[in-house]
């Protein structure tokens, strides 16, 4: 009788197990605890609501589909408010509370004072948006991962790009912080490498409102065409540059400047500038095919170039959970390095030398697509050309 009745209860314990909803087997294990710092104010805030909706969008989907290697995923936000000093403050408050699996960061010079305190905090960065080469350069950490361009990517594909480019006197103007400076030095090098040059180079403090004074020196310099390396402030740039009569007639090259939260805001101002460009829903892969399908069902438009990335860093952060079968941000780390991976872009891995993720690359030019002024793909550059990983980078 004894024996009978503990059968009986196993084979309800088993039924139980297997007829319990996915969600329901997700909270046996512990929660994939995500913070989730983004610009939410100051000067980066339109392109942080974009980077909080493709991260939200993931971790919906992935809750829907019984959560990531069966845990759910639970996220607490913080506002970095554009500036590296907030940015550290709201990482490290959330990663004492335990989300210490840290996704957002836009700037550069937030994402490598995050990445600095890593150790110290037990945390992990994915980084999706900042380009700085110093990040997986002098400044690497084996508990960063980017899956986004760096600059050096970008101008390994601006440099072949750039042959094809009519003009051989060229302007620079970029953002002065980290990742414009590393811009501006990058594209002079590239240019004056092909026996071209730069006769005017302008940094531009963050905050700036009146391009007034830049745009006078830029229309003054008649050159064939201004490298804008420009995020925070390219909405006023472009809105002044076209006042003022700088564009069309001097064409600009976008260095992050394609993006649709600027093309939208800005009129046609934008229209058939070129520039590099992270994500577009015309990457064509089945991975890009899903995304954009079931984000469109969900939000009745296509993702921006923004959401795009911000999907495709937390795609990969989930995969690094799966494959770690832990949510401590050390494991998790260590099992994407050196490990090919799902994304947007097809099959990629990240380079075990400096965490860098080794993706295709893509050259853009505003156009009307889907019924919208957009960035549309007009030359893909495989990842082969990205550079070898910086020797500055000792992990």
């Amino acid at each position: 009788m004894f024996q009978r009745t503990k059968i009986h209860q196993l084979i309800a314990l088993t039924t139980l197990a297997a007829t319990m909803p996915l969600a329901a087997l997700a909270q046996a294990k512990d929660p994939v605890r995500l913070a989730l710092i983004t610009s939410k104010s100051g000067g980066f805030a339109t392109m942080g609501a974009d980077v909080a909706n493709g991260i939200r969008f993931a971790v919906e989907e992935a809750n829907a589909r019984g959560g990531v290697d069966g845990r759910r995923v639970i996220v607490a936000e913080g506002d970095d408010e554009s500036t590296p000093d907030a940015g550290r403050r709201a990482a490290e408050k959330l990663s004492r509370e335990g989300h210490n699996l840290i996704i957002g960061p836009i700037s550069s010079g937030i994402s490598l004072t995050i990445s600095q305190n890593l150790s110290r905090w037990d945390a992990a960065l994915i980084g999706t948006i900042s380009k700085a080469d110093r990040l997986t350069g002098d400044s690497c950490n084996t508990r960063f991962i980017r899956t986004n361009h760096s600059d050096a990517m970008d101008m390994a594909m601006v440099n072949d790009w750039l042959k094809g480019v009519p003009g051989n006197n060229f302007a620079i103007m970029a953002a002065d912080y980290l990742w414009g400076q590393d811009s501006a030095k990058a594209f002079e090098s590239a240019v004056t490498a092909q026996g071209k040059k730069v006769a005017l180079k302008l940094m531009v403090p963050m905050g700036t409102k009146d391009y007034a004074p830049y745009i006078q020196q830029l229309k003054a310099a008649k050159v064939d065409a201004i490298w804008t390396a420009e995020v925070a402030g390219a909405i006023a740039f472009t809105k002044q540059a076209s006042d003022f009569g700088l564009i069309p007639q001097t064409p600009l090259i976008g260095h992050a400047l394609l993006s649709n939260f600027v093309i939208n805001a800005t009129g046609n101002a934008l229209t058939n500038v070129p520039g590099n460009v992270g994500f577009t829903p015309d990457i064509d892969t089945p991975q890009t095919k899903a995304f954009v399908s079931a984000f469109k069902a969900k939000h009745n438009r296509l993702p921006s170039d923004t959401e795009g990335q911000a999907y495709n860093g937390a795609m990969v952060l989930f995969q690094g959970v799966t494959l770690a079968k832990s949510v401590k941000p050390e494991d998790v780390t260590k099992a994407l390095r050196g490990a090919t991976v799902d994304t947007l872009y097809g099959k990629a891995p990240v380079r075990a030398a400096d965490n860098q993720m080794v993706i295709p690359n893509y050259v853009a030019r505003v156009k009307t697509a889907d019924g919208m002024l957009r960035p549309v793909i007009e030359r893909s550059f495989p990842a082969s050309i990205t550079p070898a990983a910086s020797p500055a980078c000792k992990m």
